[in-house]
């Protein structure tokens, strides 16, 4: 028996079946290139659901985690730290915002999310207690804690987890009209993903951002954007919501802040919203803590100074592009936005995890979501070099029925 099948075996033995992973064992990786326990080198197209838009083992952020790593670790929320504040101050200036909660994944983001703006609406704006709702949409993802997976219109997501937190209504995505229409008086906000990445790399209407900008503002309620996934140099600009030039009200990040070696993420919002904390409220035994903090300020450093969103941008554009002319017969559809990219497959060939499985035989690591899209979201450091090398085992896939 292999290494990979030994390590597989033992794995699902003591492993909880919450995953179901393509049949490969990675053991080392560097830039946008990882290795199996076999040897056999691979293209990551995943970068661990974007939490790699610097690529693996970037050499600035490793090389802070270990300066960090042999200073200082972690302390409590009871005393400062001597990174955490610079770390703030990064984030806030890279996103305009005044304050910024430190957390540490995505999902723990998006409940504080939910906090401030529940307190929000009964504080400020006035609704009576108990009573306030959060429009979200329909395939959205947001992770799956009981009160996300309360808001999901996922069966699977939801199944055998009840009782579900009330105060959340669904509507369509890409659908202004609709959010206008579901608005009560007791409506605090609206949490959108700008991209659906989980829900199958789906791309609203053009002006869909400023149309619900719009409407938030006219009714006063909070736009919430999720960036755990597009933030952060992903869709060719830093924040998706760039994109057209607007701001929301609350922004949600995660994943490449902690740049592919630690788990950071950040609540982002103006005083007037932000200040409705006050001391034991909200927490987190490690959100803020020294080692996430100078992880956080290298990511970003990163992001910035290697021009990563605009790499995003140019080498989206190119790989869209080249997708697009593989002319397959077996693709539906080709969607996304800079190197946030889906190819969905026709019902009548099969799902997409057989094509995942034949790109990873090729060397060419993807995965499947919601059945029939292929998800391709490689690292942002990657070269063009790369994405021809992936083309030419993508369009061997997709040529074959």
């Amino acid at each position: 028996m292999s290494d990979t099948q030994n390590i597989i075996q033992q794995t699902e033995k003591r492993s909880a079946h919450n995953y179901y992973p393509l049949p490969i064992v990675i053991n080392s990786g560097n830039g946008a290139w990882v290795y199996d326990v076999e040897g056999k080198k691979y293209l990551d197209m995943l970068s661990a659901y974007s939490a790699l838009n610097q690529g693996h083992l970037h050499p600035r952020i490793i090389a802070r985690l270990i300066e960090q790593a042999q200073q200082l670790t972690l302390t409590s929320r009871a005393f400062y730290n001597d990174k955490m504040g610079q770390f703030l101050e990064s984030i806030c200036q890279l996103s305009g915002f005044e304050k910024a909660l430190p957390m540490n994944t995505g999902s723990e983001a998006v409940e504080t999310a939910i906090k401030a703006a529940r307190k929000w609406g009964y504080l400020k704006k006035g609704i009576q207690e108990n009573l306030g709702e959060i429009i979200v949409c329909n395939n959205n993802f947001a992770g799956r804690t009981v009160t996300i997976i309360s808001f999901s219109t996922e069966d699977q997501y939801r199944l055998g987890f009840g009782p579900y937190t009330p105060g959340f209504k669904a509507i369509p995505f890409g659908d202004a009209k609709a959010l206008e229409e579901a608005i009560t008086p007791n409506t605090i906000g609206f949490l959108v993903e700008p991209i659906q990445g989980e829900g199958g790399v789906v791309v609203p209407p053009e002006g869909y951002l400023q149309e619900i900008r719009e409407i938030t503002r006219k009714h006063n309620l909070l736009l919430i954007l999720d960036e755990v996934q597009t933030g952060l140099g992903r869709t060719g600009e830093m924040f998706a919501f760039q994109h057209e030039k607007i701001t929301p009200d609350i922004l949600i990040l995660g994943k490449a802040l902690g740049g592919g070696v630690y788990p950071v993420s950040v609540v982002l919002a103006d005083n007037e919203i932000m200040d409705v904390f006050t001391p034991g409220d909200h927490g987190s035994t490690f959100g803020g803590n020294p080692l996430a903090a100078a992880v956080g300020i290298a990511s970003i450093e990163v992001l910035i100074e290697e021009n990563l969103p605009q790499r995003a941008m140019e080498l989206g554009s190119y790989f869209m592009d080249k997708l697009i002319n593989i002319n397959s017969p077996l693709v539906k559809e080709i969607r996304g936005k800079g190197l946030m990219i889906g190819v969905e497959i026709k019902e009548e060939y099969g799902t997409a995890r057989p094509y995942c499985e034949r790109l990873m035989q090729l060397g060419v690591l993807c995965k499947e979501t919601h059945q029939q899209t292929i998800r391709f979201a490689p690292p942002l450091i990657i070269t063009r070099e790369d994405i021809d090398w992936a083309l030419e085992k993508i369009k061997l896939v997709l040529d074959c029925k």
